[in-house]
């Protein structure tokens, strides 16, 4: 029965060991096999691996995917033009020398995205502090974020890493320049308001006026052709007149007097003082009366 139990811690005992000699590798994975600190072997091929059980060697697995570095807050930088601005940035990053990078590090993925921030940093502070707040924003970030990119590069190829890209996230003012530069903005829109609505003003005048001469000028010519059709219709509502009394003048004598009596005696109330015998009465007095001399 002893025999049996020790058996089985042999064969316990020897199964750990089996167990802590191997190791298996992913795909997404670095290996690095190391002993009291010294590096023995890089493994970056995936599978199953066999090593030395501890004390004797261990083994760090590094992430041999595209990191990405982003800044939690973003970091105040000064412009050419001695400006504060606050510039948010993040970095996508790969290891491409595992022994470089755990020899480091010592397999530290915090001091490395340490040591990864300060080298942004100052590559961001060198380039910034060489271009406007225009420069950085807009015309040349392109060109800022290709330079950090060179810069950041070279410091990461020596602690055994390859930069992908840099970006921008935003570019800001810090809190006090953005309130005098809204408030700067705010008075030159205004200010280009004001002319908008004054250029608008003249413009409305000028249009008034023009509208009003021409309205002038429609209703003097309407006026003057209106006459002129009135004029030519009474001349020749008179011809008509003429040629159809000249056949017969007593009758229009007679016509006339009619529309005479019908002008004076318009209302029963109106009073006429006037000789009875007079020319005006001829027709009254009979229906020949305008035949006699």
């Amino acid at each position: 029965m002893n025999r049996l139990i020790a058996i089985l811690v042999v064969v316990v005992a020897a199964l750990a060991v089996l167990s802590s000699t191997l190791f298996i590798v992913d795909q997404r994975q670095f290996a690095i096999v190391f002993a009291l600190g010294e590096v023995k072997q890089v493994i970056a091929e995936p599978g199953l691996h066999v090593k030395l059980p501890p004390p004797f060697q261990n083994v760090v697995f590094l992430d041999k995917r595209i990191l990405t570095l982003d800044t939690p807050e973003a970091d105040r930088f000064i412009t050419a033009e001695k400006k504060n601005i606050l510039v948010d940035a993040f970095v996508k990053w790969r290891i491409t020398n595992p022994k470089l990078y755990f020899i480091s590090f010592g397999g530290d993925e915090r001091r490395a995205q340490d040591r990864m921030a300060q080298i942004i940093k100052a590559a961001l502070n060198d380039e910034i502090t060489k271009r406007t707040v225009r420069e950085v924003i807009s015309g040349e970030r392109g060109k800022v974020m290709d330079a950090i990119r060179n810069k950041v590069g070279a410091e990461a190829k020596q602690i055994g890493a390859d930069i992908v890209d840099v970006r921008l996230k935003r570019v800001d003012y810090v809190e006090q320049i953005n309130n005098s530069v809204y408030d700067r903005m705010k008075s030159e829109r205004a200010r280009v308001a004001n002319e908008l609505r004054s250029t608008g003003a003249a413009e409305s005048e000028k249009i008034r006026a023009d509208a009003d001469r021409q309205r002038t000028v429609i209703l003097a010519e309407a006026y003057r052709e209106a006459e002129t059709v009135r004029g030519d219709g009474d001349g020749k509502a008179s011809q008509i007149y003429a040629d159809a009394f000249g056949q017969n003048p007593e009758f229009f004598r007679f016509y006339r007097s009619l529309e005479a009596y019908r002008a004076s005696f318009h209302n029963r109330s109106d009073v006429l003082v006037v000789d009875p015998n007079s020319e005006f009465f001829r027709y009254f007095r009979g229906a020949d009366a305008g035949a006699k001399k």
